[in-house]
């Protein structure tokens, strides 16, 4: 049997003699009142791009759902497994979220694979097939001239996180929850390199720098 991973080991360690003295009655209490968070976060796989981390949220305080390029599929009420759309009914369904936020981030390598028109890298061609639900039907994803090849990626990384929006209302409890005033839809981009965080202004449909308590 392969040895666990020491730096999980030496991080649990860690975690023990600093956090969880900091956060014991924080554990105990939520293991026992089950949690309560009021916001859920649709993020990347990507392990550079932790919201747990970027929004420094105490346990209890996200709920968050991981994928390659943070996408929300459709509402597909088949007989298939869905686990983002599991999870979705679960935040909003059960957990009662008020706050839904789609966090997308720079240098995403699910969006690289559609840009560059990557080969599958299996016969089943996986991300391939995930990453296509970014382009509506008839829709052709090029770069535009004068674009630079790095402003064409940012460009379809925030054009992901439109698109999971347009997608979360596709589903009748968030859209109940939407139109009730119960729970919000949010977007947000994340700058790798700099620590930047840009949030989405529904209203102009641009992102917007966060700075201090506002966004500019």
């Amino acid at each position: 049997m392969s040895a666990f991973p020491q730096r999980l080991i030496d991080g649990y360690r860690a975690f023990t003699t600093q956090r969880l003295p900091i956060e014991q009655s924080r554990y105990r209490a939520l293991s026992e009142r089950g949690q309560s968070p009021e916001t859920m976060v649709v993020g990347c796989c990507d392990s550079r791009v932790s919201p747990e981390v970027i929004f420094d949220a105490r346990p209890g305080e996200l709920f968050v759902v991981r994928n390659i390029a943070n996408l929300v599929p459709v509402y597909q009420p088949d007989a298939s497994a869905h686990g983002i759309s599991a999870a979705l009914e679960f935040g909003v369904e059960v957990l009662k979220v008020k706050h839904i936020v789609i966090l997308g981030h720079a240098q995403c390598s699910g969006i690289s694979a559609i840009i560059n028109k990557a080969a599958p890298l299996s016969s089943g061609d996986f991300i391939g097939r995930w990453m296509a639900m970014v382009i509506k039907p008839g829709e052709v994803i090029e770069q535009r001239e004068g674009e630079t090849r790095k402003e064409f990626a940012t460009r379809i990384e925030k054009t992901a996180v439109f698109r999971s929006i347009e997608n979360l209302m596709t589903f009748p409890f968030v859209q109940r929850s939407v139109e009730s005033g119960h729970l919000r839809l949010h977007g947000a981009y994340f700058g790798i390199a700099e620590g930047s965080l840009y949030a989405l202004d529904r209203e102009s449909k641009e992102f917007r720098r966060v700075e201090g308590n506002s966004l500019v």
